[in-house]
C-alpha cells in the first residue's frame, strides 16, 4: 500500500538519506490522479523496501506541494538522498514510471 505523505511527515520520511522515494501529488477531485493511483498502488506494493512510494494529498498538505513548486496534478517526484533526481506531470505507465525508479536504484 502506497505511504500516506503529509507535512509533518515528508521531510523525515521522503528525504531520508540513502533512501529512494517516489512522490504522487493529488488530490481527490482530480481525474487524471484517480488514473494514476492504481499504478502507484502497484510500484509501492512490487518495490516493497527498495524504494519509499507514496502519495501527497495537495489539499491536506499545501506546505510541501508550494516547497516542491507543485502547480499541475499529478506530479510524481523521483528523490534520492533528500534530492529530486526526476520529475514527470500528467498521466504515465507504469512501465514508464518503473524504468524512471530503476535508474537511481
Amino acid at each position: 500500500m502506497a505511504f500516506e505523505f503529509t507535512d509533518n511527515n515528508f521531510q523525515d520520511t521522503a528525504l531520508a538519506e540513502g533512501k529512494v522515494s517516489v512522490v504522487d501529488f493529488w488530490a481527490e477531485w482530480c481525474g487524471p490522479c484517480r488514473m494514476i493511483g492504481p499504478i502507484i498502488e502497484d510500484l509501492a506494493n512490487d518495490y516493497g523496501e527498495k524504494v519509499l512510494v507514496g502519495k501527497v494529498d495537495v489539499d491536506s498538505n499545501p506546505n510541501i506541494s508550494m516547497e516542491y513548486g507543485v502547480r499541475s496534478i499529478p506530479t510524481i517526484l523521483i528523490i534520492k538522498d533528500g534530492e529530486v533526481v526526476d520529475k514527470h506531470v500528467g498521466v504515465t505507465t507504469k512501465q514508464a514510471l518503473a524504468d524512471k525508479i530503476n535508474k537511481y536504484l
